[in-house]
């Protein structure tokens, strides 16, 4: 009598590839969480450290990166950045008493930004309109805000600004060259009258392109005509030299 072979069962086979499949789902799973984790730990190590920049947390040490790609990154540690936010607060707090005991009042507003300090004047302060020389009478309060200026050795970045209105003058054909003027004049200023030495100062600008408001109201376009006087937090050093 023939013997039957007796055939195995298959029915479970499927269960060998579902496993497969769910390890290498459970692999790929955890890839991606060590990734995240990677990311989140950079993360907030960035965060920490801008708030110990600007004394408003704790953090560890820290590698500034400036906006110039071809700069050397700076170590910076914590004890540098409180010092730092310290120097910029007490300079913010220089200028705005000066301001606020001086016809400059309303006009000039003050404020620590992740670049540094901003001292940010509507341009009516020291220029008439559509013009780039300071006026004469008002030029005394940029020389008082230039002795606080000489108290540190920061980089200082002089910033000009327009709204959007057209300028066609026989001196001025853009927006551009009046903001890029003013700017220069200023530098010149601080350098001549305010004893500001030239190798800490430069000028920028930028036209009608960075507005802080709508230039849609007259209020805004008043508030986009300005000029600041920009001290940068010397984590930036590199975006000013090139060494």
């Amino acid at each position: 009598m023939k013997r039957v072979k007796k055939e195995k069962d298959n029915s479970e086979r499927w269960m060998l590839s579902y496993l497969d499949f769910i390890t290498l789902l459970m692999i790929f799973f955890l890839m991606l969480y060590a990734i995240s984790n990677v990311d989140s730990n950079k993360s907030k190590a960035l965060a920490n450290s801008l708030k110990v920049g600007f004394n408003s947390g704790n953090g560890q040490n820290v590698i500034a990166v400036s906006d110039n790609s071809d700069a050397t990154p700076v170590v910076v540690d914590e004890e540098s950045q409180v010092a730092e936010a310290e120097k910029l607060a007490d300079v913010k707090k220089k200028v705005d008493e000066l301001v606020n005991n001086s016809e400059l009042k309303g006009s000039v507003s003050t404020s620590i930004q992740e670049r540094g300090l901003l001292i940010s004047f509507n341009d009516s302060v020291f220029f008439n309109s559509g013009e780039a020389n300071i006026k004469s009478d008002w030029q005394s309060k940029l020389k008082s805000i230039s002795k606080v200026l000489n108290e540190i050795d920061n980089y200082i970045r002089v910033e000009g600004h327009t709204d959007n209105v057209a300028i066609n003058t026989d001196y001025f054909h853009s927006n551009w060259q009046l903001s890029s003027v003013r700017a220069a004049n200023v530098v010149e200023f601080l350098i001549t009258q305010g004893g500001v030495s030239p190798g800490r100062l430069s000028s920028v600008g930028y036209g009608e392109y960075r507005p802080i408001k709508s230039n849609d109201t007259e209020d805004g376009k008043s508030s986009n005509r300005r000029v600041d006087i920009l001290i940068l937090n010397t984590n930036l050093n590199n975006s000013e030299t090139s060494k």
